[in-house]
């Protein structure tokens, strides 16, 4: 008993950590959580899957996927029907690191696509894998 009243500080930090982790597991694993870059490419060569950009324009413009579609996150609910008609063709997000393309699986879930996947690290999982880019000419 004695222990619990000197650690308190120790159990109340490692329940709350306990907590996080089943809550963040739960929500969907976190920014990281997706597909791999191989599972995508998978994806898009097996199923016809839809790669979407969201990252802002400048960054699109310095540096993207050749197949890949953009629509900025700020303009998805807008744009993604005209880009992705049917809402059954499987649907990539990508940005720079996995954040943004995170948050825009859960807004086109939202909007009724049945299949919206998050590239794990983004672009820079991407680079890492050594896919092709299309880069700005200088």
């Amino acid at each position: 008993m004695d222990f619990l009243l000197n650690n308190w500080m120790l159990i109340l930090v490692a329940l709350l950590s306990g907590g996080m982790l089943i809550w963040q597991a739960k929500n969907g694993g976190g920014a990281q959580a997706g597909l791999t870059v191989a599972d995508a490419v998978q994806k898009m060569n097996r199923e016809k899957a839809v790669m979407v950009d969201v990252r802002d324009a400048a960054e699109y413009a310095a540096e993207r996927i050749a197949q890949s579609k953009h629509v900025p996150l700020a303009e998805l609910a807008d744009k993604l029907p005209q880009v992705v008609k049917n809402k059954k063709t499987p649907v990539l997000f990508i940005c720079s690191t996995g954040m943004r393309s995170g948050r825009a699986a859960a807004v086109a879930r939202k909007m009724g696509y049945e299949e919206c996947h998050n590239v794990a690290g983004g672009m820079r999982s991407w680079k890492a894998a050594n896919m092709p880019l299309q880069t700005a000419k200088a």
